[in-house]
């Protein structure tokens, strides 16, 4: 598969510079390195790595100021990476790659993206050195054809609905880490199919992570609220609990829902979701852990193929409690790309 350089316009509210727009950086920047070494300096993995089935998950990752933190969610998140055999790579379909083409990152050294503003200097310093896979990348292509998947070379990277999750489930960024990213052309039976043709993946030791949230609404955010929801929010939720506890394909339904428009006022957040429903099709979901962040995000998380989620989540070593981490004073919730 050739690098990809993706032009054309993206739709509103979609930077058409996030897919390929580096493969015009000058010659000698890519022959140095620069845009394809920032990630770190990470030893590719040479430990033998699982090959069985893999579970799935979907994470509900809130704000990135959880990176920094110990809470319900990030211990949630923790037991997660030491429940799961070790994967041989992790794909995440994030909900902060959201672009005008399909496309998986291909770099061996993806670098770390700090997509947001308004946050404080710490957040900025994070690092996840995780290495690439361009190997994995090939079989992305390969599983998800017909759709046509394109590689990124030196574009994209490892973006905060990544690394905020997985500096607590795998802290070593040691295990490769790819991303997918989401296609805001396709509607939402496209994505769903994408996830189920990211199945046989699993088989090949592929620990396949949806990073969103269920409910995302950042204008009706409420700091007031720091650990419960708005009631169309809850209801929302919990029939979206219900659909994933019984049968995920019906995740498809949802749209119908009276709270639908408001909990999803952008698909960005909730497609990630899609993904592990079809990944899961008619196989129940697992809850991992559940809640509401001020009053308009969900923090649920469902795992599939690690059986009961909860007591995973309650394990020993998941010890920390409270609420999601909050967002700085003033912060401007709208424009940060949160």
């Amino acid at each position: 598969m050739d690098p990809i350089g993706v032009g054309g316009v993206a739709p509103a509210g979609v930077p058409s510079t996030q897919v390929g727009d580096d493969v015009n950086r000058d010659q000698t920047d890519r022959q140095s390195g620069v845009g394809r070494l920032r990630g770190g300096t990470a030893a590719v993995e040479t430990t033998p790595a699982n090959t069985g089935t893999m579970p799935a998950a979907f994470i509900g990752h809130g704000n990135p100021m959880n990176a920094l933190e110990r809470n319900r969610y990030t211990e949630a998140w923790a037991a997660l990476g030491r429940a799961v055999p070790r994967p041989r790579a992790i794909l995440v379909i994030s909900a902060h790659w959201y672009t005008n083409a399909t496309a998986v990152t291909a770099m061996p050294r993806p670098r770390t993206i700090h997509d947001f503003y308004g946050f404080p200097q710490d957040l900025f310093d994070v690092q996840y050195p995780a290495p690439g896979d361009p190997d994995i990348a090939e079989m992305v292509s390969d599983v998800v054809k017909p759709t046509w998947c394109g590689h990124d070379v030196d574009s994209w990277g490892i973006d905060h609905g990544t690394w905020s999750v997985l500096v607590h489930t795998f802290p070593d960024a040691s295990i490769p880490v790819l991303q997918l990213s989401l296609n805001a052309f396709k509607d939402f039976e496209h994505h769903y199919e994408l996830g189920r043709a990211l199945s046989p993946l699993r088989n090949e030791g592929v620990l396949v992570i949806g990073s969103g949230n269920i409910v995302h609404n950042l204008r009706a955010v409420d700091f007031t609220r720091p650990d419960t929801g708005f009631d169309w929010a809850r209801r929302f939720d919990d029939a979206a609990r219900e659909v994933l506890l019984d049968n995920p394909s019906n995740a498809l339904r949802l749209d119908g829902h009276q709270d639908f428009d408001k909990s999803v006022p952008t698909p960005d957040h909730y497609l990630p979701l899609l993904y592990i429903a079809g990944l899961a099709g008619e196989s129940p979901l697992d809850l991992l852990v559940d809640g509401h962040s001020a009053g308009s995000i969900s923090m649920a998380a469902y795992t599939h193929g690690l059986g009961n989620g909860t007591a995973i989540a309650e394990a020993p070593g998941s010890g920390a409690g409270g609420p999601a981490a909050e967002l700085p004073e003033g912060f401007p919730t709208v424009d940060s790309n949160l």
